[in-house]
Order: C-alpha cells, then sequence, then structure tokens
C-alpha cells in the first residue's frame, strides 16, 4: 500500500468520523433542547474518533458542509449506531422525535426497519446496564440481520 492509499483510508476515517459528529449533534438538537449531559457525551465521543473541539464547533455551526458516510466496517458502523443511541437517552427522556430519528439511523446504517425498535430497546438496556458498545453488538446481534 502506497502512502497516497493510506492518506486516502485515514481521510475516509476522518470524514466518517466527522460524519458521525454530525449525526450526534443532530440527535442531540432533535428534541430542541442540546443540553449539558449531551453536550459532554459529544465531547467524549469526539475525543474517540481524534475530533478536536473545535472541529466539532465548526461542524455544529456548519453541518451542511459535512456529507453522511457510513462506515463499511459492520463494526464500526454499529458503534455508531450505538453512540446515536446512546445520545438519544443519555438524558433519560425519548422525545418522540429522538425516537423518529433513531429509527431513520436505523434504516440508514442497514439495519431492518422491522426489527429497529426492538434493536434500539436492546441497546439501550444495555447501554443501562453498563454494557460497552462490543458486549452489546454480541448480544443484539439477531436483530441485526
Amino acid at each position: 500500500m502506497n502512502f497516497q492509499e493510506i492518506l486516502g483510508l485515514f481521510n475516509t476515517g476522518k470524514a466518517t468520523a466527522k460524519s458521525h459528529m454530525k449525526n450526534l449533534i443532530e440527535m442531540a438538537a432533535v428534541d430542541g433542547n442540546f443540553d449539558n449531559v449531551e453536550y459532554d457525551l459529544l465531547k467524549t465521543i469526539a475525543k474517540k474518533n481524534n475530533i478536536s473541539e473545535s472541529q466539532l464547533k465548526s461542524i455544529r455551526s456548519n453541518p451542511q458542509g459535512i456529507n453522511f458516510e457510513l462506515p463499511t466496517d459492520r463494526k464500526q458502523r454499529f458503534h455508531q449506531f450505538y453512540d446515536l443511541v446512546h445520545m438519544m437517552s443519555i438524558d433519560k427522556q425519548i422525545h418522540p422525535e429522538e425516537m423518529k430519528l433513531c429509527d431513520l439511523f436505523a434504516v440508514k446504517f442497514g439495519y431492518p426497519k422491522n426489527k429497529s425498535s426492538e434493536l434500539i430497546q436492546s441497546i439501550r438496556s444495555n447501554i443501562q446496564n453498563g454494557q460497552n458498545p462490543d458486549e452489546t453488538l454480541k448480544r443484539v446481534s439477531m436483530f441485526m440481520d
């Protein structure tokens, strides 16, 4: 693999991470209340994805500049969906618009529409029980095909 190919992989990963941040911001704001607990979770996830706070502010102020990028890796795609469900439920209140958006993301991420509600509920339960994304993936794989 030459340098350009490696750089391309890095840039694709960065684009996917920025897309993920945009999706999380959209989830946090859809109920009309983007509070501190949601912003703290957003910063934590951004840090894991090598997105600085200044980049986060830029994404938040200019979301139309970020294209939706779906991770090609099944595990990474699940991790992003897990984060979206976590963002939806971090404030302990599920607004109907958050649930609609989460269902939409489930379909966009390739999960069966007829199983999305069960998948979301299972992920929420696992989050409440302190299960990380990898442990949760093992438990919910039946909802993903």
